[in-house]
């Protein structure tokens, strides 16, 4: 489901990071929820473009590997990494069935991942294959869409972001457009797992220590636009972060 239409994206997916919801809320929680890197090995998987590999290799991370499904995703990674060498490896890859990677990372990220499994047992082999690829006591950290926004309360959409139900119901969940209001929109279409799933799939892979982790309206996110601003965020939150140990 996910490698033509992420492929038909490209660059423009680092546009996201512009919008007002990326821009000020999801990228500055999320690097906050992970913390400090330094001399630590990572493993970012879905790693789009490698925004989060970037990031996290200019922190002190002492490894950084990305992989993702989408080859165009990853060549447009690669393109940035030969811009800017930061030693940043990147490939292709499917988590579902992950090659062994000879070694044990100190963190995962999967930003976006699990709500392209298309069923239970996909989930929970993805969770697996994080789980193989940490060393014993390591961090996987999760970025998701919130299992429990209301799609008939306040939207997301003047923050950047509109995400629709498509009517179809997977076995993980809801399926689920998001469209990100670049000039020209660009859209996507994942599941929407419960969050029993998310839960079950981990625990079956060996992860503990699960702990779900609201994304916070940052302070400079009130000094570019108040605090009326994020009323709809704060009232029905988009998106959802998650950590949990090997």
């Amino acid at each position: 489901m996910s490698t033509q239409q992420y492929d038909e994206i490209g660059e423009a997916y680092e546009g996201f990071k512009s919008l007002p919801l990326e821009q000020y809320v999801v990228v500055p929680g999320f690097l906050a929820l992970v913390g400090d890197v330094r001399g630590k090995s990572l493993l970012d998987l879905a790693s789009g473009t490698g925004f989060y590999s970037r990031e996290f290799r200019r922190r002190g991370a002492t490894e950084v590997v990305g992989i993702d499904i989408s080859g165009e995703m990853v060549a447009v990674a690669q393109q940035l990494e030969e811009r800017d060498p930061l030693g940043v490896r990147y490939e292709v890859g499917d988590v579902a069935e992950l090659r062994p990677l000879g070694q044990a990372f100190d963190i995962v990220l999967g930003v976006q991942l699990l709500n392209y499994a298309r069923d239970i047992a996909t989930t929970e082999r993805m969770c697996r294959n994080v789980h193989r690829s940490l060393r014993t006591g390591g961090e996987f950290f999760l970025l998701n869409q919130s299992p429990d926004f209301r799609f008939d309360g306040p939207t997301p959409e003047r923050y950047g972001f509109r995400s629709v139900l498509t009517g179809e119901e997977g076995e993980t969940g809801p399926q689920v457009r998001t469209t990100a209001l670049l000039d020209p929109p660009v859209s996507f279409v994942a599941n929407l797992p419960r969050r029993e799933v998310y839960e079950k799939c981990l625990h079956a892979a060996g992860f503990s220590e699960l702990t779900w982790v609201p994304l916070e309206v940052s302070d400079a996110a009130v000094r570019a636009f108040g605090e009326d601003f994020w009323a709809d965020f704060r009232a029905n939150p988009p998106l959802e972060m998650l950590r949990c140990r090997a």
